[in-house]
C-alpha cells in the first residue's frame, strides 16, 4: 500500500510569503516582522495580504483598520465569534474556582451527563482533554490497547492532529511529516468521481489485509465522517456503514474525528456520523465544544475504553476542568436555545441551493457539495475531465479576501473552497457570500 503523504493543504497551501510586503499597511508589515522574529519560521498566515483581526461577533470579525469581514472558514468559535452566554459562563467561573479533575466538581460530572445524551446510548463514558491532538492521541491508544493490534487506517489527507502520534497519522502534514510506519493510507469516497461507500470499504478491506500482512495487526479506522481535510465529500447519507462494518468484522474498532463534522454542523444530525445510520466505538471532539476555549473530549463504548482504563491512569491537567466545563455547557445551552442544529441545515441548504446556481454560471466550477453549514466548492480546469485546478483556487480564495470574505482551501488538489462558517451565519450572508464568489470568478476568467 502506498504510505507517502501527499503535499500539505491545510498549512502551506494559503500561507502567507512575504512576496510583496510593501503592499501591507506599515502597522501590519512590522507586526508581520516582530512574529517571524519571535515565534521562528513554523508557524503560517493566511494570505497573501495577512489579515490583522481584532475583534469579532456572530459570523463577523474586524481588522485593526475598522474593515468588516464575513468569516466563511471558521469552526473554533462553532456558535459565533464572543458569543455573550459562553464568555459570561467562562468569566463567572473563572472567577469561582479553576482546578483539575482530581478533586471532586459537579461541573464534569454534568457535563459529561450532558453531552452524552447528545450520543447514541452505547457511547456512556467520556473522558476530557484541551485539544483534538490529545483527543485523537488517547483514541488511538485505547483502541491499540484494548485490540491488542497497532495498525491504523485514515485518509489520503487526513488531519488528526500535531502530537508525536497523531502527526505520524496527518498526511495533510505534508512530506516533511512522516507517517507512522503502522499507518495506512486509503482514498476518501468522492462522488463527484464515482468511488463510493463500497468503494472505500474495498480499501479498507485492502488496507486491513496490508496491516496484518506487515505483522502490526488492526487496531482502527480513524475518520472524519465528513472528509473535511480529503475536500469536504459529505456523501450520500449511509456512506460509511460498509467500511465500518468492515472494520469491526476484522476486529478493529471505528474511531470517529468529530471535530469538524460534530456539534449540529451537518444539520442533519448533531454529530457527523449519525448521518450514516453508525455508532462509533470511540468519538473525538475538540474546537467547536468551548467556542474557543480549549477543551476537548474523548467519548467511548465502556467495553472498549476498560482494557486501556483499567490498566493505565489518565490524568490531563486541565482536561475537562472547570472553567472548560462551564464554556462546554453554555455552548450546548446556545445550541439549544437558538435551534442551531436546524439553522444549520435550513441555512446550510439555502447555501448551498444558491451556491449550486452559481457554479452553473462558471464553468470551472466543477461540484458543490455539503452538509448543512459545511460546504466544498470544487474548482476545476476542465469540467468534463474535472481536472483539479488549485491555482484558480487560490486566485479565487485570495479574490474572497479583497472583497471581505475570509476562507481557504482544502482537498489533496488543494482546489477545493472550503466554506465552513459559524453556526451563527445568516441567511442575509448568503448574498455577501455569493455574490464575492461571483464577481470573483467573473474576474479571474476574464484575466
Amino acid at each position: 500500500m502506498d504510505n507517502v503523504p501527499t503535499r500539505s493543504t491545510i498549512m502551506d497551501t494559503n500561507s502567507y510569503r512575504g512576496d510583496a510586503p510593501d503592499e501591507l499597511p506599515d502597522s501590519d508589515r512590522q507586526l508581520v516582522n516582530r512574529r517571524e522574529q519571535l515565534l521562528g519560521p513554523a508557524y503560517r498566515l493566511f494570505y497573501q495580504k495577512p489579515v490583522h483581526l481584532v475583534r469579532g461577533e456572530g459570523a463577523y470579525v474586524w481588522d485593526a483598520h475598522g474593515t468588516q469581514y464575513l468569516d466563511v472558514y471558521n469552526n473554533v468559535v462553532s456558535v459565533g465569534h464572543c458569543h455573550p452566554a459562553v464568555a459570561e459562563a467562562v468569566g463567572r467561573q473563572l472567577r469561582v474556582l479553576n482546578t483539575h479533575t482530581r478533586y471532586l466538581h459537579e461541573g464534569i460530572v454534568d457535563y459529561a451527563q450532558r453531552l452524552l445524551a447528545t450520543m447514541p446510548a452505547e457511547l456512556d463514558q467520556v473522558m476530557f482533554m484541551c485539544t483534538g491532538s490529545e483527543a485523537n492521541d488517547l483514541a488511538v491508544r485505547v483502541a491499540q490497547v484494548a485490540t491488542g493490534a497497532r495498525g491504523v487506517i485514515v485518509t489520503r489527507e487526513a488531519y488528526h492532529g500535531t502530537s508525536a502520534l497523531t502527526s505520524g497519522l496527518s498526511p495533510a502534514l505534508g512530506s516533511g511529516q512522516p507517517l507512522a510506519d503502522f499507518v495506512r493510507l486509503v482514498d476518501a469516497p468522492d462522488t463527484y468521481r464515482g468511488r463510493d461507500g463500497s468503494a472505500f470499504a474495498a480499501d479498507v478491506r485492502a488496507a486491513i489485509d496490508d496491516l496484518v500482512g506487515a505483522g502490526f495487526g488492526f487496531a482502527a479506522l480513524l475518520a472524519d465522517s465528513i472528509f473535511s481535510s480529503d475536500g469536504v465529500l459529505p456523501g450520500e447519507q449511509g456512506m460509511l456503514r460498509e467500511a465500518v462494518d468492515e472494520a469491526r468484522r476484522r476486529g478493529g474498532m471505528f474511531i470517529a474525528d468529530e471535530v469538524q463534522p460534530g456539534f449540529a454542523r451537518t444539520g442533519e444530525a448533531f454529530w457527523g456520523f449519525a448521518r450514516h445510520g453508525v455508532v462509533p466505538d470511540l468519538v473525538t471532539m475538540g474546537k467547536p465544544m468551548g467556542n474557543g476555549f480549549p477543551v476537548s473530549g474523548m467519548a467511548a463504548r465502556a467495553e472498549a475504553l476498560a482494557p486501556f482504563a483499567t490498566t493505565l491512569p489518565y490524568f490531563n491537567t486541565f482536561g475537562g476542568n472547570p472553567v472548560a466545563m462551564a464554556a462546554g455547557q453554555a455552548v450546548l445551552d446556545v445550541i439549544e436555545q437558538e435551534g442551531l442544529q436546524q439553522h444549520s441545515g435550513e441555512v446550510g441548504a439555502r447555501l448551498l441551493c444558491a451556491l449550486q446556481e452559481l457554479g452553473d454560471r462558471h464553468p470551472q466550477v466543477g461540484d458543490v457539495r455539503g452538509a448543512g453549514l459545511f460546504i466544498g466548492f470544487e474548482l476545476v480546469r476542465d469540467p468534463s475531465a474535472k481536472t483539479p485546478d488549485k491555482q484558480l483556487a487560490l486566485q479565487t480564495v485570495e479574490a474572497l479576501r479583497e472583497r471581505r470574505v475570509l476562507t481557504s482551501v482544502a482537498g489533496p488538489h488543494g482546489n477545493v473552497l472550503k466554506l465552513r462558517p459559524p453556526l451563527a451565519f445568516q441567511e442575509r450572508d448568503i448574498d455577501w457570500l455569493v455574490s464575492a464568489l461571483d464577481e470573483a470568478l467573473g474576474e479571474l476568467a476574464a484575466q
